[in-house]
C-alpha cells in the first residue's frame, strides 16, 4: 500500500507543478506590457520575452514527466530495492554499502540529467542568445561537480551513516550535529574554497565604481571584506549579485556581465540591496529555518528507519540508512510542495526588506529600479507571471511589484 501511496503523492506533486507552470504561461501570453515597462520594451522584445517563457514551459513539462514516470516506473518495479541488493553484493560493511548505494543512485541520476541539461544549455538558452557555455566548459563543469560530490557527500554521507549504525537511541541527534557541523563549515568557506573552482573571481579594480561603493559602506558603516567581479558571461550573459560567506570570508560579487550593463549609480543600489540582506540578518534567519528544518526531518529519517515495515513495502530486505531515505524521499514530495510556500514568502519578503533598506540608504530608488528593469529585459523576464506561479517558485517577488514598492 506504501508503494503506490508513494508513487500517487509523487506523480500528484509532479502535476500541480506542471498544471502551475502552464496556467503561468497562459497568463503571460495573455497579458501585455505592465504600465512599469512602458516605453522600455518594445513589441519585439515583449514578444521575444513570451516566446522564451514558452520554450522554457514547453521544456520544462516534457522534462519533469519524463523525470516523474521513470521514476515511478523505477519504484514500481523496485529498481530501488534492486540497487540495494547491488550495492550489498560490492560492499561489506553498513557504511560501504550505504555509501554504494548513493553512488548509484547519482549515477543513475545523472544519466537520466545529462541530456535535458545539455539541451537546456545548447538549444535552448543558445536560441535565445545567452548561452555562452562551450562543451569544454560543460563537460568541466559536470566532472568538478562529480568529484566534488563524491568527495563531500562521501565525507558527510559517511559521517550520517556511521551515527545512524552506531549511535544508539540519539543517533538521529548525533548525524544532525554532524550535518550541522559540516554545512555551517561549507558556508564560511565554500566561497574561498570551493566557488573559484568554477569561476574567476578578482577583486574590483580601482576606479569611479570601487571609490563609489567604499563611499556607501562607509556612510552605512559595513565594513567591506571583499569586493569581486566573477566571470558570469563564461556561462551565460544574464547578469547577477549576490553576497555570500562570513566573518573574513564575506563577499560581494558582481557578475562581470552585470558591471558592463549598469551604471555606476546602478550599481551601487544593487549592491545596497545585498548590505541590507546582511544589515537585516536575513542570512543567519535562513540558516536558522535551514537547520530548523533539517532538525525536523533527521527525526522523522530515524523514526522511519525504525519502522522496518516502511522498507520492506517499497521491497527492501531489511531497514537500513539508505532504505529509509528511499522511503523520506518519496514520502517528503508532497511536504516540499507546501514547505515551499512559506520559505519562499519569507524569501520574498526579505527582498522586499533590502530593497527598502536600499532605498533609504542610497536615497535614489531610482537607480534601483532602472537596474531592476534593466535585469528583467535583458534577460527576457516574465513580467507578468501568474499569483499561483509567483506563490509556488518565486524566491524574489515579480519586478513590477519591487518597482512599485520602491516608487510609493
Amino acid at each position: 500500500m506504501l508503494l503506490y501511496l508513494a508513487a500517487f503523492l509523487y506523480l500528484a506533486v509532479s502535476a500541480v507543478r506542471g498544471f502551475v507552470n502552464y496556467a503561468n504561461l497562459r497568463y503571460a501570453q495573455k497579458s501585455g506590457v505592465p504600465p512599469e515597462f512602458a516605453g522600455l520594451v518594445n513589441e519585439k522584445k515583449f514578444r521575444d520575452a513570451q516566446d522564451y517563457l514558452a520554450a522554457q514551459t514547453r521544456f520544462g513539462l516534457v522534462s519533469r514527466a519524463f523525470s516523474a514516470v521513470t521514476s515511478v516506473a523505477f519504484l514500481l518495479l523496485g529498481g530501488f530495492a534492486w540497487l540495494d541488493r547491488l550495492s550489498g553484493s560490492f560492499a561489506g560493511g553498513p557504511v560501504a554499502h550505504a555509501l554504494l548505494y548513493f553512488l548509484f543512485l547519482g549515477v543513475l541520476d545523472q544519466i537520466v540529467e545529462i541530456p535535458f541539461s545539455w539541451y537546456n544549455t545548447f538549444v535552448l538558452e543558445q536560441r535565445f542568445g545567452f548561452n555562452r557555455s562551450t562543451v569544454g566548459t560543460f563537460v568541466g563543469d559536470l566532472l568538478k561537480g562529480w568529484i566534488l560530490g563524491i568527495v563531500l557527500g562521501g565525507a558527510i554521507g559517511a559521517g550520517v551513516v556511521w551515527f545512524f549504525v552506531n549511535g544508539g537511541d540519539r543517533a538521529w541527534f548525533w548525524a544532525w550535529c554532524a550535518f550541522t557541523g559540516f554545512s555551517l563549515l561549507l558556508t564560511f568557506f565554500a566561497p574561498v574554497v570551493l566557488m573559484p573552482l568554477f569561476n574567476k573571481f578578482e577583486p574590483l579594480p580601482d576606479g569611479e565604481l570601487k571609490s563609489a561603493i567604499e563611499a556607501f559602506a562607509a556612510r552605512v558603516n559595513f565594513k567591506l571584506q571583499g569586493i569581486f567581479t566573477m566571470d558570469g558571461s563564461k556561462r551565460s550573459s544574464k547578469a547577477n549579485a549576490f553576497f555570500t560567506g562570513f566573518g573574513r570570508f564575506r563577499r560581494i560579487v558582481l557578475f562581470d556581465t552585470l558591471v558592463k550593463q549598469q551604471t555606476v549609480p546602478e550599481l551601487v543600489a544593487v549592491l545596497a540591496h545585498e548590505v541590507g540582506h546582511f544589515k537585516r540578518k536575513h542570512i543567519p534567519q535562513q540558516i536558522l529555518l535551514s537547520l530548523a528544518s533539517s532538525f525536523l526531518m533527521f527525526w522523522l529519517f530515524s523514526v522511519i528507519q525504525r519502522s522496518s515495515w516502511m522498507s520492506l513495502q517499497l521491497g527492501f530486505d531489511s531497514s537500513s540508512v539508505q532504505a529509509a531515505f528511499t522511503v523520506a524521499f518519496w514520502l517528503y514530495a508532497p511536504f516540499s510542495l507546501f514547505s515551499s510556500f512559506f520559505t519562499h514568502a519569507l524569501s520574498r519578503k526579505f527582498e522586499f526588506e533590502a530593497d527598502a533598506y536600499a532605498r533609504e540608504t542610497t536615497q535614489n530608488p531610482v537607480a534601483l529600479v532602472s537596474a531592476l528593469k534593466k535585469l528583467s529585459i535583458d534577460s527576457l523576464s516574465n513580467l507578468n507571471p501568474h499569483p499561483w506561479k509567483v506563490t509556488l517558485d518565486y524566491s524574489h517577488p515579480p519586478v513590477t511589484q519591487r518597482v512599485r514598492e520602491l516608487l510609493r
